[in-house]
């Protein structure tokens, strides 16, 4: 089994969401909301990896994160 692989900016999403106790669920639903966008988990995953580049929802998740706007890579 291949171990997944987090972006610098994939591990600041997940530990912000750890140290908000947020869920990544939580994330997708504020994300759809503000962009309209659907996002699931499957795709958080690849932009949380880098194998999506989704600027507008990554400009979203660090709005709601209040993440600096760190790239993805």
């Amino acid at each position: 089994m291949e171990s997944c692989k987090f972006t610098p900016f994939g591990l600041c999403v997940k530990t912000e969401l750890l140290r908000i106790g947020k869920t990544q669920k939580w994330l997708e639903e504020q994300v759809s909301e503000r962009t309209g966008l659907y996002i699931d988990s499957g795709y958080t995953y690849k932009i949380l990896t880098g194998e999506r580049s989704a600027p507008k929802i990554i400009r979203a998740i660090c709005e709601i994160l209040d993440l600096p706007d760190t790239p993805t890579s």
